[in-house]
């Protein structure tokens, strides 16, 4: 119980230090550079180096776990695959435009999230799991987890403190601490992100689902794997309601 405790915080602690670290030297390192600025839903100008910065931090934060590798995979090719659409992304959404696109012979960003996320889960899968069932139900998971707080990320810290909720470590009954990682990222950058200065971006919403998806496919059993499963894929389904509702919600 003590070593579980104490691998678990300094999950949390690593993950917390190591956004916190990158993030303010990014804002250091800014230079003008545009492609790293956005304007939000209120017309204010924020940065985007929260994203990077929490992709490291969960990624460096989930070392105290034994499934480290699962979670620093999917975790940080979600991020890469994020950050990727962030500097290149259009304006088309939904998984049909990009498909289309893909048969037409455009490889559009929002593919290269797809694929790349989609690969990246179902090996971080394959390291979780032993049957081939669970293998991908827990590549599902991952995957749909990361697409899950991408949707949710349509106001300001909306999507930390949906990771944060859902990090608790009392609703994910693994003895790793997983779940600790992508935690204390968000709340590393929570603050800033209510405040406007920042946003998470593509990149750190797939960073931190990924990681979270990671922590519940590592927790749970072929039932819950199920369950989840279906969750994420029914959120998937229904994306742009899912996003309109969060929206308009009150924090």
């Amino acid at each position: 119980m003590i070593e579980n405790l104490s691998r678990s915080a300094a999950a949390f602690g690593l993950a917390a230090g190591a956004t916190r670290a990158v993030y303010a030297g990014l804002r250091r390192r800014r230079g003008g550079d545009r492609r790293w600025e956005r304007t939000n839903y209120a017309g204010r100008t924020v940065d985007l180096y929260a994203g990077p910065a929490v992709a490291v931090g969960a990624a460096l934060g989930a070392l105290p776990a034994t499934t480290r590798a699962a979670a620093a995979l999917s975790g940080l090719a979600a991020g890469a695959c994020g950050a990727y659409d962030d500097r290149n992304g259009d304006h088309r959404r939904g998984f049909r435009a990009h498909l289309g696109a893909l048969r037409d012979g455009e490889v559009t960003s929002g593919a290269v999230k797809l694929f790349g996320i989609g690969a990246a889960a179902l090996a971080a899968g394959a390291l979780l799991k032993e049957r081939p069932v669970d293998k991908v139900l827990a590549g599902v998971v991952i995957a749909g987890t990361a697409h899950l707080v991408n949707l949710i990320d349509v106001r300001p810290g909306r999507a930390a403190l949906a990771v944060l909720t859902l990090s608790t470590p009392g609703l994910l009954r693994g003895p790793e601490p997983l779940a600790l990682a992508p935690m204390g990222a968000a709340a590393a950058v929570v603050a800033d992100d209510l405040g406007e200065r920042t946003m998470l971006g593509d990149a750190g919403a797939h960073a931190l689902g990924a990681a979270l998806g990671t922590a519940v496919a590592a927790a749970n059993g072929r039932f819950g794997l199920v369950v989840h499963a279906a969750g994420v894929v029914a959120a998937a389904v229904y994306g742009d309601q899912v996003s309109r509702r969060i929206a308009g919600s009150p924090m």
